[in-house]
């Protein structure tokens, strides 16, 4: 028993150390150590999600591959692509159609470029040290996939007329049968060939919520077969966790920041959903925090619009330093491009002034390597005289500690901070001042201020 906690140990801290290298990350130990049962390298990373389509005027893998060094010296680590598929021509949407409905998932869309291209960008991006996960579509294919004609009880059928149903209002996609146990196998296999043949690092999956947990079980083991794939649910349920997924949305907790941003809720109301994750969750439940996705910025005016202007830094802090998180990047919000972002059109986003890039890059390193910023590290809140307007942490792990304070609100606020642990010798991270914090603290924070100490 001593022998192994001996290592399991050593297998952490050479991950740890060899997440600060550049080229040759994705073949080190840290591909195949875990903590707290997920892949080690998401623990103090981050996910930045990549909208091929719309990223260049081109729209290719070979242009967004112009862009891997900038991002790496942003300090992003993990590269989730959207659907990187066919899609499909019957009852497609828009002129070019959703990536989300899928006419073959074992083939690439022409739009992006090739097998070789997508074979090339993924290798460039393992060199230069990212992880690359792609965006799965397991609820349902497009209207015109050949599993319609080969094994049409792969569908959810109508019962008097046997047509394959479209799910919700998406009328260019048909729903799968996850009772046929034979389409659970087909869908395991095309997973599984990505894994093998592009050495991909994990999945992110589409509407995972409305997938049986029982398929889930099933593939996530399968797939996890001597290899520690990293998954992501795009849905807010505990039970995505039981079924083996490493991180779930966190669709509510970013409904209450939204009312935060425009006023109708007090900053202390971040407390609900925070304790209905520790109370509801899987203690190693890992959870995707965000300020924008293509969802969000495509149907919602995320980040833009509801968190507009200034107020959008403090939300943006949140995500990158509370516990449990594992923060995303959308793409254009390093601009930030203020604008949604079309889903079934050509709408390039526009890269000029990268002015968020400094902001996202101080947070970014801080997160890789301070261990107090570590997913699972522990979280104690500060108490302050204006709980309606400030929030307030201290992180802490391993002797390193991080204290987070933010104005959420329009107003400025002469803040009183009461918590012993945040007494100490600090730096500020986006001033570099030097600061003796004691308890009783006061500080005076503009509207929508944000200030990071780092000890």
């Amino acid at each position: 028993m001593l022998m192994k906690k001996i290592i399991l140990l050593l297998a952490v801290v050479f991950t740890l150390g060899s997440c600060q290298s550049g080229k040759g990350d994705a073949t080190t130990l840290s591909d195949t150590a875990t903590i707290e049962g997920h892949p080690a390298w998401i623990m103090q990373g981050n996910i930045y999600e990549v909208n091929v389509r719309q990223y260049t005027p081109e729209g290719t893998f070979k242009a967004f591959a112009k862009h891997l060094d900038r991002l790496k010296e942003m300090g992003v680590q993990t590269l989730w692509f959207m659907p990187i598929y066919p899609i499909g021509k019957i009852d497609r949407k828009g002129t070019l159609g959703s990536y989300y409905a899928i006419s073959n998932y074992t083939a690439i869309n022409p739009e992006f470029g090739s097998l070789q291209d997508w074979d090339e960008l993924v290798q460039q991006c393992h060199e230069k040290g990212f992880k690359v996960i792609v965006d799965w579509v397991a609820n349902h294919t497009s209207a015109d996939h050949g599993w319609l004609t080969s094994h049409p009880d792969f569908y959810v059928q109508d019962s008097i007329t046997h047509k394959a149903l479209s799910p919700f209002d998406w009328t260019d996609a048909r729903k799968l049968n996850y009772k046929n146990p034979v389409l659970c196998d087909s869908m395991i296999a095309s997973m599984e060939y990505w894994l093998n043949h592009s050495k991909i690092d994990g999945f992110r999956c589409d509407v995972a919520s409305e997938v049986p947990e029982a398929f889930w079980t099933t593939c996530i083991s399968k797939l996890r077969t001597g290899r520690p794939v990293f998954m992501l649910a795009e849905g807010d349920v505990a039970w995505l966790h039981k079924a083996g997924f490493d991180a779930s949305y966190t669709w509510y907790d970013f409904s209450v920041m939204k009312e935060i941003a425009k006023g109708a809720k007090p900053a202390s109301f971040l407390d609900t959903p925070m304790n209905k994750i520790d109370t509801g969750f899987a203690k190693n439940a890992l959870r995707l925090f965000f300020t924008s996705n293509h969802d969000e910025n495509s149907w919602n005016k995320a980040d833009y619009g509801t968190m507009p202007g200034e107020s959008h830094a403090p939300f943006a802090v949140l995500t990158l330093t509370l516990r449990r998180s594992v923060p995303l990047i959308y793409s254009g919000q390093e601009e930030p491009f203020l604008d949604s972002i079309s889903f079934f059109y050509k709408d390039t986003i526009h890269f000029e002034k990268y002015a968020r890039a400094n902001f996202y890059q101080k947070l970014l390193q801080l997160r890789k390597s301070n261990e107090a910023l570590q997913s699972l590290a522990s979280q104690t809140k500060v108490t302050t005289n204006a709980p309606d307007k400030v929030y307030a942490f201290v992180r802490e792990q391993n002797g390193k500690k991080v204290l987070v304070v933010v104005n959420l609100s329009k107003d400025a606020v002469k803040a009183t901070l009461s918590n012993a642990a945040i007494a100490g010798e600090a730096t500020e991270l986006f001033s570099n001042a030097k600061e003796s914090v004691k308890d009783g603290q006061v500080m005076d924070l503009k509207p929508w201020d944000y200030k990071v100490f780092v000890y």
